[in-house]
């Protein structure tokens, strides 16, 4: 077999982790500002929210607004969830592929042309299809969480994504006393005509501060996924919100479980057999993605059950004995707090992340929504109490909210970003869904008549909290399972004085080493997997010797130095970065041919150089400038990043056959994945951009037996690792009693060596199958008649269809 050279390696395996390109200087040195993409995605995610909320204030006026019955005017309220559901996962994998500004943008359009719609409409079809597009916004949340991860430097990604993921929750709780005071004072209609205007301003407003992402995923938007997913959630909750309404046990609502059911089992299957899945379902059944989307459900659900009991007990009348009598402007004031606190706690949470780490920080928000619940059992005779309520739960959402995002970032690829994390949005939206249909059929059986109407009584509102309170226990249990954060080795830089004398090694800087990290995860370049350097002080002392002119022409006054690897040849094109203490890139070349570089310092003081070169690990260090025409020398060494590659076959002939779709899987020494990806319709693959170091690679294949291997990654030349291999063997047949008819019940049972390699029982049609046999020599026995044995002789990837007739008392071998 004809030997692989490094230029032969693909240049980006398919799966592999895609990064920034290095940024590059505008003009003059100076980049387009940032700053204001937090606010403006925060305020796409709160717009996106107040979608949600738009009509509680009027919900108990909408048949008689819209001239129906209150069973079809509760679709106003179910077609905007329905399209939420279904838009997140689908807008996230588009944003993944074409660009997350740019849907971004599509996704407000349509809200902003749903918006219109129902704003000069009171019929009830045409409002719904406004309602619908209106809930097609949903899909922001995940795009905007992507455009974070995309373009912040890391000391601001965890309290920016912990405001754009509780967005939802401040929309919702500040929505509501607006919205209560428009319906008062105003035409109904006015409601989507603001919402009209602040989907245009924030349009106008991304348009203008959000840069598009650089980081796409490959292939193609699965179009046959989107609809079966569409389809599927479409079918599963439309008997979660209309189950009261229609009967839990009607046919209507049996029947849609049951379809929904089997076209997403059909969903699950095509989406695994596919190139390029709508959702990577190996992904996602990860522990980290599975456990975090599984905790997401649980915190949807307690989340909405505040919702819904807090607004009722404030507005139902005093005479009940335990009704509040508040107006809704009141009930919505009390509920304020909530979203308020959610927006407030997501400078804490980073603070939590970035020391404890996601999973700690999502543990204290259950924690926290699991007091308040427990409190709220006892606290619900004043508005008061309410408001006390609403800041407890709204600290344990935010916190919990926040955290969810960063453990799917995480967990996935770049590349994979907007998709996986629709995806946990959509379990948020189901977490709400059940919690609406649960609560709602608990509030509705445990009520009593207060004259006409009929109200839930204290004990159903309990039973509530009860409830919320069992579910966020349930999420902290399955949270308790993620796996923690673990501390990246760190290198040590030396660097050296412009004397040519080795650099004085002092202590770590706390602040600085927020900054290089920074620098490091923005510097990129292939290198998304790399461990973050250890950052140090190094003073600068006065040049004795060589260049330290101030001119134009000159090296300037700052810093200047080689960029090396770790044998110490110059890496040309390398780029260098600087940043000052508050983590602005103060400036930004590239390293020439004989790998030296030249920065200009603005002021005396401690700054980070950062140093990328693609193939290898991107490195940090931490020096001082003390002003004046004095320029201070930082070589960076680089240390190169492992190549890993080869060729994956299969089959059972001489030669073996290419695997098409294999995967690759790459475990460092405590077993955590570090990257994948699958081989090529030639069965080649190819790892790039791995820090150097022992670790262990699996390869796999439907139909074939798995291999593992230890590697070691120096960091030089790329590491070929061929690999065949087996295929499996599957053994089938029938089992038939007398007149050969088809036996049910009978024991077959697959021996290998003496041990029992496969046991199953019969059905009806007396079929019985063993598959993923890799051994080569079996008995097959069987019993419902006589007993009957068989020796099995399985060649490489053999499938035998064996009968077995125990009516006969002698045994045909295969």
């Amino acid at each position: 077999m004809t030997q692989m050279t490094t230029d032969q390696l693909p240049g980006r395996a398919a799966g592999t982790a895609a990064v920034p390109p290095v940024p590059e200087a505008a003009t003059g040195g100076h980049r387009r500002s940032r700053g204001g993409i937090v606010p403006v995605l925060a305020f796409s995610g709160i717009v996106v929210a107040v979608m949600q909320t738009l009509l509680v204030p009027v919900i108990k006026d909408l048949p008689v607004l819209l001239n129906t019955a209150p069973s079809n005017a509760t679709w106003v309220m179910t077609a905007t969830l329905l399209a939420g559901a279904v838009s997140t996962p689908i807008m996230g994998r588009l944003g993944d592929l074409y660009g997350k500004r740019r849907m971004l943008l599509i996704s407000l359009a349509v809200m902003v042309v749903g918006s219109l719609i129902c704003g000069f409409t009171s019929d009830l079809l045409i409002m719904i299809v406004g309602r619908a597009l209106q809930g097609f916004a949903m899909g922001a949340i995940p795009l905007g969480i992507g455009i974070m991860r995309d373009e912040l430097p890391r000391e601001r990604l965890g309290s920016a994504m912990g405001l754009m993921s509780s967005s939802i929750g401040v929309g919702g709780g500040l929505a509501l006393p607006v919205a209560a005071l428009v319906a008062q004072h105003a035409d109904w209609h006015a409601l989507f005509f603001g919402a009209a205007g602040l989907g245009v301003l924030s349009m106008l407003l991304t348009f203008l501060t959000v840069p598009e992402s650089a980081v796409r995923a490959r292939g193609r938007f699965d179009v046959a996924g989107s609809l079966g997913l569409s389809a599927g959630l479409v079918a599963l909750l439309l008997p979660i919100t209309k189950g009261s309404d229609w009967g839990w046990g009607s046919p209507t609502t049996l029947g849609l479980f049951g379809i929904a059911a089997l076209i997403l089992v059909l969903w699950g299957v095509m989406e695994l057999r596919i190139a390029d899945p709508l959702v990577d379902l190996r992904t996602t059944a990860r522990r980290e993605v599975l456990l975090t989307n599984l905790a997401s459900i649980t915190v949807g659900v307690a989340f909405y059950a505040v919702s819904l009991v807090l607004p009722q007990l404030l507005q139902l009348p005093e005479s009940t004995g335990y009704g509040l009598g508040q107006s809704m402007v009141v009930a919505g004031l009390c509920m304020a707090p909530l979203g308020l606190t959610m927006m407030l706690v997501a400078p804490l949470y980073a603070r939590i992340a970035a020391r404890r780490g996601p999973k700690v920080s999502l543990l204290i928000g259950m924690l926290v929504i699991a007091i308040g619940y427990g409190a709220g059992l006892g606290l619900m005779t004043a508005p008061w109490q309410t408001v006390i309520i609403a800041v407890v739960l709204g600290a344990g959402i935010g916190l919990a909210y926040s955290s969810l995002p960063a453990l799917i970032i995480g967990a996935v690829d770049p590349s994979e970003t907007g998709a996986a994390n629709g995806l946990n949005t959509l379990m948020r939206s189901i977490g709400t869904s059940v919690s609406s249909a649960v609560i709602g059929m608990v509030l509705a059986h445990m009520s009593q008549r207060m004259g006409p109407a009929t109200v839930p009584t204290m004990a159903g509102f309990r039973v509530s909290f009860l409830i919320a309170t069992a579910a966020v226990i349930v999420g902290a249990a399955l949270a308790a399972f993620l796996p923690s954060a673990r501390q990246a080795s760190r290198p040590t830089l030396v660097a050296q004085s412009t004397d040519g004398g080795d650099g004085d090694v002092i202590s770590d800087n706390g602040m600085i080493g927020d900054s290089a990290a920074a620098g490091v995860a923005g510097a990129g370049a292939g290198a998304a997997a790399a461990a973050v350097p250890e950052v140090r002080d190094v003073p600068a002392e006065p040049a004795a010797t060589g260049p330290t002119t101030t001119g134009p022409t000159g090296t300037p006054s700052g810093f200047s130095g080689r960029v090396l690897d770790t044998s110490g040849t110059p890496i040309p094109g390398a780029s260098i970065t600087l940043i000052d203490r508050q983590g602005r890139q103060a400036g930004v070349t590239t390293a020439d041919a004989d790998g030296r570089y030249a920065l200009a310092a603005p002021a005396a003081g401690t700054y980070v150089l950062t140093g990328a070169a693609p193939g290898h690990t991107p490195y940090a260090a931490s020096a001082m400038y003390r002003g004046g025409d004095v320029s201070a020398r930082v070589d960076l060494i680089l240390a190169g990043t492992g190549r890993l590659g080869g060729v994956l076959l299969g089959g059972s002939g001489p030669d073996g056959a290419p695997l098409a779709g294999g995967g690759i899987v790459l475990t460092d020494a405590g077993g955590d994945v570090v990257t994948r990806t699958a081989s090529g319709a030639d069965g080649s693959w190819a790892l790039a951009a791995v820090p150097p170091g022992p670790y262990t690679l699996v390869l796999s294949a439907p139909g074939h037996q798995p291999q593992a291997r230890a590697v070691e990654l120096s960091g030089g030349e790329p590491e070929r690792q061929d690999a065949r291999l087996q295929p499996t063997a599957t053994v089938r047949g029938t089992v038939r009693g007398p007149n050969g008819r088809p036996l049910a019940d009978a024991a077959v049972t697959l021996v290998e060596d003496g041990a029992v390699a496969g046991h199953t029982v019969t059905g009806p049609d007396g079929v019985f199958a063993f598959s993923e046999l890799s051994g080569a020599h079996y008995t097959l026995t069987a019993a419902g008649f006589p007993l009957h044995a068989v020796p099995i002789s399985l060649a490489g990837g053999a499938h035998e269809v064996l009968d077995l007739d125990l009516a006969q008392p002698s045994a045909a071998t295969p």
